[in-house]
């Protein structure tokens, strides 16, 4: 049975300790955890650092004020003392009591080894060790298990009383199994009436004939489950249900239950949920109080006699049919932008809580609805700036060059620019969006960078779609050369991190666009908040540089 922690608290312990306390402190540590265990009442509730001092005998600056449940903390101390042996690889001939294995435990005691399983969930200790052959396997002290049967008394007594079957009782089984089986009847039905009929849980009698075919492959009651499911047989399983194949068909196709087919079929969905694009722009207003209905409040009404564009000449009508759709006002695309990634945020939350183990329906539904509506605000942004790709595309188009193609790559930046953009920071996105295409462009056509100046426009410029007026390109490219060799003397004013920071953040180097403060922090190994004051300790030192040297820059 896998099992997860309730608290992350505990879960953190358990990481720092695994990684860093040295293997005799581990194995004193899972002493004192055990001992702590046995001490917990399950309706109290215990103060973290309290916890840690038992455990480590120090205090933790951590969560030095967090709370832990009784009935959590005694979960996640078995599941500690469990990890903590593992790494610790401890030899069981060094063990200084008797260790029995899950086999052993369950012979004792007259179950089954699921009632084991749950029996670990229930507060029996068990520790990892290192049997004959080098393979780690769970065992339990001899010392934990009489504890466990003292203060469980009941429990241990009710599971002894469903002893396992006999070897007599499975023959039975099987052999009314078959006969059912030749009749037509499917495994559901066979294993719900024989669990009637013997007194035992259905899935007890699953577990008979799943072994019975495992032992006898050629005599197999239902050959179509051979062992566990493939990934490809999963996948398969998820892409029909999502066609519309009923789940009877698919219980028939592949031989497996009911409870089985839904299980499988929660588990892809968990897998590709947890896959999901989620990141987003951060925001303050998001985790304020009333945030809901600001950012998924009504739509802005648009301009009541909106602008019309004029359309360039030569193109074919599915283009030319997108200088029909009105362009976003700027309340407009405010509100698309933080809906779009206020609806991220909130999936990005709510997939924190789905456990991939056991995934609820409920929230999984939750989560996927969030991202539909995020991928739709997003169309809809991308939809009504698709004219600004055709516009920048047929400046750039040379006789070289396929126009369809270019209009095809400029769409990839602007999808990529929607989601990077930041609405917060006050910029139009059609100035950022035309950036980005254009710094594509100048990546993608050959020649295209060679000649390119900045960019200099208005967006009633970027949307005219007129004919381009180059200049002389020489003079173009030598007053390029000289704002290049401004910029490089002025940044040797910073030392190595600040320029790294600058180049990243502004997209000086021209192979790379430019990066987010989190992705600069996550490159240099610090924080997103430390990139922030140490790009503006050098765009300070950038205006100082420019001003003694008469330069003139354009930084916010």
């Amino acid at each position: 049975m896998r099992r997860s922690y309730r608290s992350p608290i505990l879960k953190y312990l358990r990481d720092q300790q695994v990684r860093f306390a040295p293997r005799e402190r581990k194995l004193e540590q899972l002493e004192r955890a055990e001992r702590l265990l046995t001490e917990i009442d399950e309706k109290k509730v215990y103060p973290f650092d309290y916890v840690c001092y038992r455990i480590t005998d120090y205090r933790p600056e951590s969560f030095p004020h967090s709370k832990l449940r009784g009935e959590d903390l005694r979960h996640d101390l078995g599941l500690f003392v469990e990890e903590l042996s593992d790494s610790a690889n401890i030899p069981v001939e060094t063990a200084d009591e008797r260790v029995l294995t899950v086999d052993e435990l369950a012979e004792k005691f007259r179950v089954s080894t699921k009632t084991i399983s749950r029996w670990r969930g229930q507060g029996l200790v068990s520790r990892r060790f290192v049997f004959d052959g080098g393979k780690k396997r769970l065992g339990f002290l001899q010392s934990s298990v009489d504890r466990f049967v003292e203060q469980n008394s009941d429990r241990v007594q009710r599971g002894g009383d469903f002893s396992r079957l006999s070897d007599k009782q499975r023959e039975d089984i099987v052999d009314r199994a078959r006969r059912m089986a030749h009749k037509g009847e499917k495994q559901t039905e066979i294993s719900q009436h024989l669990a009637e009929r013997c007194g035992r849980s259905v899935e007890t009698i699953r577990a008979a004939l799943r072994q019975f075919d495992r032992a006898h492959p050629e005599l197999a009651l239902f050959p179509g489950r051979g062992g566990p499911l493939t990934l490809d047989s999963k996948q398969n399983i998820y892409q029909q249900y999502r066609r519309g194949v009923p789940v009877e068909e698919l219980e028939r196709q592949f031989q497996r239950t009911k409870t089985t087919i839904y299980r499988v079929i929660n588990e892809v969905r968990a897998e590709r949920i947890v896959e999901l694009p989620l990141d987003f722009i951060p925001n303050p207003r998001f985790s304020r109080r009333g945030a809901e209905k600001v950012c998924l409040g009504p739509y802005p009404e648009g301009d009541a006699e909106p602008r019309k564009v004029r359309r360039p000449s030569g193109l074919p009508p599915y283009l030319a049919s997108l200088y029909e759709m009105p362009l976003l006002t700027p309340p407009q695309e405010v509100y698309l932008f933080r809906k779009y990634n206020f609806l991220k945020y909130k999936a990005a939350k709510l997939r924190d809580q789905l456990d991939p183990a056991a995934p609820k329906a409920a929230l999984m539904d939750e989560i996927e609805s969030l991202y539909e509506q995020a991928v739709e605000t997003k169309n809809q942004i991308a939809r009504a700036n698709l004219r600004l790709v055709v516009s920048i595309a047929k400046r750039h188009v040379g006789p070289d060059q396929n126009f369809f193609e270019l209009v095809s790559d400029g769409n990839m930046s602007l999808l990529r620019a929607v989601e990077k953009f930041d609405f917060a920071r006050g910029n139009k996105f059609s100035t950022y969006a035309s950036w980005a295409i254009m710094k594509n462009f100048a990546r993608t056509i050959p020649g295209e960078y060679k000649y390119r100046d900045r960019f200099r426009t208005s967006s009633e410029e970027l949307f005219a779609g007129t004919q381009e007026n180059r200049g002389n390109p020489r003079v173009e490219e030598m007053a390029q050369d000289r704002r290049e060799q401004q910029i490089e003397r002025i940044l040797r004013r910073l030392d190595e991190r600040e320029q790294r920071i600058i180049i990243d953040r502004f997209g000086l180097d021209h192979a790379l666009e430019p990066q987010t403060l989190k992705e600069v922090g996550a490159t240099l190994g610090v924080t997103k908040e430390r990139v922030r004051q140490l790009e503006a300790r050098a765009l300070n030192k950038l205006r100082a540089a420019a001003e003694e040297e008469r330069i003139v820059l354009d930084i916010e």
